[in-house]
């Protein structure tokens, strides 16, 4: 394995103003700074209220400090010279004049929702923000209704996606030498969450979620052992379901004449998941996590422990892979943290320190020149003119996917969405997850079916690499060494290429080896205990780490690309679904000697507390969330609630409408938004104008919707992508492109290494 170097960071010499609050903002500039940017925190007086957060400790790791405070002018003076050298900009809310100081300035605006959030201020919000788009309601329940998530999966999601966002930017800068405005708002963060469940057919309904937070599937849930302790078995595909089924002694159901013939379909019927799932539960318990752990990883089966979210940070795989850290932070004394997520081997980040103390003056000024730019002579992305144009800010960019499943292609999506070209490689059976989640994870891609496996195949591959700028995968470590294509045979062809690699747990470690399935992560991270608190852990149906890795992947191959921009040089990147699951719980799991008590959750949780949480309507729910306890008080008197006392909230809201409900909370200056199914958002006229959703392409699905744009770039836009491929699609346009002849083509065809489809599926 090539261990990473320590040569400055990709992102040395820029300079980057943190004017944000929250998580989702100082989590993005914190990116910047882990990468060597020179970042400085502004607060204005009093500091950022986001401070008293355990997370704020992560969040804001490796900042300079300053004060700016509009009422004194050498303060603003000090703030409008620092706009006029600085590179970037990540704040909250435009201001009007900020790109007149500074043409070069990238601003990355990373508002709480898209035109204006619908609570009435703009401080962001999981609860509001999933309530309000329909992610509360897509999580597994028993008793059906919306849960609150106890971690921040949102905001965190929000500013993985938003470095990368501004880092594109940057990346396009090199080649216009302009800046630009990059909104990334957190209705984007919702798209990348939940992008399979915003491919919407308004008239098929709500699909019901309840009976169980284990999980829908009865090969893919958690089950309790003989000896209490709960496991996640994570028999995703046809080879998994059978090795699990034979490990159990519970193969005989694929026989079963209730399944007609249908096995893995027929299981997933609702007259046969309780039935196959009660069984293989029975087995469960009739022996002890530990030996079944055993017997599934000697079948080759993956399957996890559920463990205490606590433990997480000492467990042996995540210091292996450097996601355990300690940091000395002066009156804080020692803390314990994540480390940095995304490894660039060439130019790796690391933790630059502590965050700053509160600010009391303003920030000193930088007195190094301007950072300039390094001319792109190196590379092969065509130079742009200065006015900038609608392919996005990764236009001419080319991407090879070999990802399957959800993260590997989903960071090939993200990168289409930003305007890179992308080519899905899948083998000749096409990627096992086929199916109704595909068209969201493989959007804006061309497809390719090949036998990378076959000598030829390999040759063809390599063909296509001598053109390419990024190649994706998200195999198992050494999978892509045996086929010949990891990255040193890749840069073998192509010196410049960068090669990212997601992994389960990382390439290193007890478990770095090990198949690594999202709910596998969500077990051991401590994500399904702490949901459910005292009761059973909870399987989140958004796939938390992967689509976090996804966002990850893309930022970590947009460094390594703006890296070989300014320096000439490609390199190996790579992350892990266990990386990230540490990154989204960063505020949960940081230690120090004076951090508050950490928030679990309970069974179907609700909320935090009275003030904050769900409650049911006449016709649904409502989410309720008060600027402050005092005037949350004073608003509820209004209204002839007594908050504290236990109930009266409740049967207030009972006794009205969602929108009733609402309209008089806002009306006292508590926040309150409706918990909207999925389907209602096609309704919401905002959502549609800001392209959050579009109506879907693809034949067939008149009537239906899709994601639209992930997010704005004012000098860049991106056009509309392209829906998923169909296997093999495009496998004459793509060789050809890579100077195969149609005569080649076909004899590759008609020795089985390639297929090819003419329509889409």
């Amino acid at each position: 394995m090539d261990e990473p170097t320590t040569t400055p960071g990709a992102l040395a010499g820029l300079r980057v103003i943190d004017a944000t609050t929250g998580i989702a903002g100082p989590l993005a500039a914190m990116f910047l700074a882990d990468f060597g940017a020179d970042v400085v925190k502004i607060e204005p007086p009093g500091g950022d209220p986001s401070r008293d957060r355990p997370g704020s400790a992560v969040w804001n790791r490796g900042k300079r400090g300053g004060l700016v405070d509009p009422g004194d002018g050498r303060s603003t003076g000090v703030h409008d010279e620092l706009l006029r050298t600085a590179d970037v900009l990540v704040t909250n809310a435009p201001s009007d004049g900020e790109a007149a100081h500074n043409p070069g300035l990238v601003r990355l605006v990373m508002p709480a929702y898209l035109e204006g959030a619908p609570w009435p201020f703009t401080v962001e919000s999981e609860g509001l923000l999933a309530a309000t788009t329909g992610v509360s309601l897509r999580q597994s329940s028993f008793a059906g209704g919306p849960i609150d998530a106890v971690f921040p999966i949102l905001p965190t999601l929000h500013g993985v996606w938003a470095a990368a966002a501004v880092v594109a930017a940057l990346v396009e800068r090199e080649q216009s030498a302009r800046g630009q405005t990059v909104v990334v708002a957190g209705v984007h963060a919702v798209m990348v969450a939940s992008s399979a469940a915003l491919n919407l057919d308004p008239a098929a309904g709500a699909r019901a979620r309840v009976g169980d937070a284990g999980g829908a599937v009865p090969f893919y849930r958690t089950y309790q052992c003989g000896d209490g302790q709960w496991l996640f078995l994570a028999a995703l595909t046809p080879r998994f379901t059978d090795l699990a089924f034979r490990t159990l002694g519970v193969a005989d159901i694929f026989d079963d004449s209730r399944l007609h013939g249908r096995v893995r379909a027929g299981m997933l019927d609702p007259d046969n998941t309780p039935w196959v799932t009660q069984r293989i539960a029975d087995v469960f318990r009739s022996d002890t996590r530990a030996s079944w752990l055993g017997r599934l990883g000697a079948a080759g089966c993956p399957a996890g422990p559920v463990l205490k979210r606590g433990d997480w940070l000492d467990h042996p795989q995540l210091e292996a892979i450097g996601m355990r850290i300690d940091v000395e932070c002066g009156e804080h004394g020692p803390v314990v943290m994540p480390g940095v997520p995304v490894i660039l081997h060439s130019t790796p980040g690391r933790v630059q320190g502590c965050a700053p103390p509160r600010a009391t003056e303003p920030p000193s000024i930088w007195t190094e020149a301007q950072w300039a730019t390094t001319p792109a002579s190196t590379t092969r992305l065509g130079a742009r003119a200065a006015g900038g144009g609608a392919g996005g800010p990764l236009a001419g960019v080319r991407v090879l996917d070999l990802g399957a499943i959800i993260a590997g292609p989903f960071a090939g999506a993200l990168l289409a969405e930003l305007g890179a070209t992308v080519i899905k490689v899948e083998p000749l059976g096409g990627d096992s997850f086929r199916g109704p989640g595909f068209a969201a994870y493989n959007k804006g891609q061309r497809g390719l079916a090949i036998d990378l496996q076959h000598a030829k195949g390999r040759e063809a591959l390599l063909a296509l690499a001598r053109s390419t700028d990024i190649v994706i995968d998200n195999y198992r470590p050494g999978v892509l060494k045996r086929l010949g294509l990891d990255w040193s045979e890749l840069r073998e062809v192509n010196p410049d290429i960068v090669s990212v690699s997601i992994t389960g747990f990382g390439d290193r470690g007890p478990l770095g080896g090990e198949p690594g399935f999202d709910p596998v992560v969500q077990a051991m991270s401590g994500m399904m205990s702490a949901q459910g608190g005292d009761a059973e852990p909870v399987f989140f149906t958004v796939p938390v780490n992967d689509v976090a890795a996804a966002a990850a992947t893309a930022l970590g191959a947009l460094l390594a690309l703006l890296h070989r921009l300014r320096r000439g040089e490609g390199q190996k990147v790579t992350t892990s679904l266990a990386a990230m699951s540490a990154v989204l719980q960063a505020g949960e799991i940081v230690r120090s000697r004076d951090r508050s008590p950490v928030r679990v959750g309970s069974r179907d949780h609700r909320g935090a507390s009275t003030l904050d949480r769900y409650y049911r309507a006449k016709d649904g729910w409502i989410r309720v969330l008060p600027p402050d306890a005092a005037t949350a008080d004073e608003g509820l008197r209004r209204l002839g609630v007594h908050a504290l006392e236990e109930g009266t909230l409740e049967t207030w809201v009972a006794a009205r409408s969602r929108a009733d409900a609402v309209t008089e909370l806002l009306g006292a200056g508590i926040a309150a938004v409706a918990a909207r199914p999925a389907g209602e958002l096609v309704q919401d006229e905002g959502l549609i104008a800001t392209e959050v959703l579009r109506p879907d392409p693809r034949p067939g699905r008149e009537g239906s919707w899709t994601t639209g744009t992930y997010a704005h770039f004012s000098r860049t836009p991106v056009a509309a992508t392209r829906p998923a491929p169909a296997l093999g699609e495009h496998t004459v346009e793509v060789l050809t492109e890579a100077g195969y002849t149609r005569a080649e083509i076909e004899e590759l065809r008609g020795d089985g290494v390639v297929a090819s489809a003419q329509t889409p599926g």
